[in-house]
């Protein structure tokens, strides 16, 4: 039995971009927030460094486009560069009118200064921010009378279909599970929007929280939306050592402050870029990665001797906290660091207004494509990206609000490929276990065309047995997420097959250098063609 739900507007996911769109949305009827773990249990949540934007006296627009532009790789939608830069200070004033308390000096905002940027540009709320944001703006949510959040409930499928009495398919909400009762809802709107987050557990190391399973582009996608650009995966350089399931990131701004990266008898670790260490990530990880390879060391150092530790006390107080409980004074001793998967510069692919492929379902943050991070985001770009675009895509609400869209109007989306069923033993922990291990071996910070070939294989046959167990247990949502994962997995292996050449955070040692005229384009799969 399936509960109906209607309302006018459907958010899945609760981190900085469904959140701040819900309360813009909700200036235009009902809105739903469906969100698969606690309501702060987001990306956003864990994001140190802060949001950057041109608000500092001494910074200007075009250094902050330019900045952009460059750490992109020649891939980043400049249109779309623009309108991010130039709306970001007021998407920031949104931030700070709904309770985001930044860090300042005196009057003035504290400004840090990350990777790629040629100015002090990022707002942060200590090495808290995300943490600061979400509190904000669920505080804001959970006071708006038109807005309602679904803690422990899961998106399965999107509902697409033709709307009544217009022509054409489109999306009219999602069916989600109750996974604290095991009950399945049909939740009806008029408009959708997929907020869901990253990719990162798809790989063996990642910053990201567990929920980041790709849930959005694999639902979009098996609802007919194209992909776009999946194969720049961001890897940060600096995740403590040991990494864990979920590595702790030890934030770019600390290299900002003055950190230095050193190898382990105490070298500066070479980085053949005029930044150094504060060099793009693509760069910087690839440098660990290189010297890690080619010494045998099982981690690199970040030595942040050269900051005051008075400064670091007031700066860094969540990295001291975490490294102290792991027996490290970093105001005495060197960090130890390595990359782990870090943020998805590729996902569901928008207009500028956050529109997708399907009419009626739009996306932002880090699920979606918009074209401003092109081949690699800039530090810190990310979440004022999360904020400018879900702004854009809540001005269309009245618009699609005018649609008729009843519930018998849908069908729910979510076939996987005809493949026959293999004989397996497999759990779904193992299932897991096995694609994040394949794809950090096969489509990780340096990649091989055969590597990958294989591992799309592989993948191919874990779909089917994730399938099958799934079938047996339509309520598991481990099986629900795992399910999500093999698809994202496979979409991360068919973008980077397609293309043939190095760029930013896409390494391929059988095509090691930038091929500008054949590939200065971005890599798009429909639905469909990487069955």
């Amino acid at each position: 039995m399936i509960r109906e739900q209607q309302v006018d507007v459907l958010v899945l996911g609760s981190g900085i971009a469904g959140l701040s769109y819900a309360l813009k949305a909700a200036a235009h009827g009902t809105v739903a927030i469906v969100t698969k773990k606690e309501r702060a249990a987001s990306s956003t949540n864990y994001a140190q460094g802060g949001i950057a934007a041109v608000m500092a006296p001494e910074d200007e627009t075009a250094l902050h486009v330019r900045d952009t532009l460059v750490a992109g790789a020649g891939l980043c939608h400049t249109t779309a560069v623009l309108d991010l830069v130039e709306e970001g200070p007021a998407r920031v004033r949104d931030l700070i009118d709904w309770g985001v308390r930044f860090t300042r000096n005196g009057g003035d905002f504290s400004f840090g200064r990350e990777g790629g940027h040629s100015r002090r540009r990022i707002l942060h709320a200590g090495d808290f921010t995300g943490k600061e944001i979400e509190r904000a703006l669920l505080q804001a949510v959970a006071e708006h009378p038109n807005i309602e959040l679904y803690e422990d409930t899961v998106a399965i499928d999107l509902l697409v279909g033709a709307s009544d009495g217009g022509p054409g398919t489109r999306c009219g909400g999602a069916l989600v599970l109750d996974h604290r009762i095991g009950e399945l809802v049909s939740f009806h709107a008029c408009v959708t929007l997929i907020a869901t987050g990253g990719i990162g557990q798809a790989f063996r190391h990642t910053t990201n929280p567990d929920i980041a399973t790709g849930d959005g582009v694999a639902m979009a996608y098996r609802a007919g939306a194209s992909i776009a650009n999946l194969e720049f995966v961001q890897f940060h350089p600096t995740a403590l050592y040991p990494a864990e399931q979920r590595a702790f990131l030890i934030s770019e701004a600390v290299r900002g402050e003055g950190a230095v990266l050193r190898t382990l008898d105490g070298a500066l670790l070479p980085i053949d870029h005029a930044l150094g260490s504060l060099a793009p990530r693509d760069i910087v990880a690839r440098q660990i990665d290189r010297y890690m390879k080619d010494t045998g060391a099982a981690h690199a150092l970040l030595d942040l001797s050269p900051i005051p530790p008075t400064e670091i006390e007031e700066r860094f107080p969540g990295i001291l906290a975490e490294c102290a409980a792991r027996g490290i004074d970093i105001r005495t001793e060197p960090i130890p660091v390595v990359p782990a998967a870090h943020y998805a510069c590729g996902g569901v692919l928008t207009d500028a207004d956050g529109r997708t492929t399907i009419p009626g379902l739009y996306a932002a943050g880090e699920v979606a494509c918009t074209g401003v991070h092109g081949a690699n985001r800039l530090a810190s770009n990310s979440l004022l990206e999360a904020v400018v675009y879900s702004h854009r895509a809540s001005e269309q609400v009245p618009l699609e609000l005018r649609v008729r869209c009843g519930q018998a109007a849908v069908r729910r989306m979510g076939s996987e490929p005809a493949v026959a069923l293999p004989d397996h033993t497999m759990t779904v922990a193992e299932v897991r276990s096995r694609i994040r291990d394949l794809m950090w071996e096969s489509t990780g910070i340096v990649r091989q065309t055969a590597g990958m070939r294989e591992a799309e294989v592989e993948l191919v046959s874990l779909r089917a047995v994730i399938e099958g167990i799934r079938s047996s247990n339509a309520l598991d949502p481990e099986a629900v997420e795992v399910r999500n994962l093999a698809c994202v997995a496979q979409l991360i292996v068919q973008c980077a097959l397609q293309r043939h050449e190095s760029r930013g955070l896409h390494f391929n040692e059988d095509y090691p250098y930038r091929d500008n005229e054949r590939f200065l384009r971005d890599t798009v799969i429909a639905a469909g063609e990487a069955e």
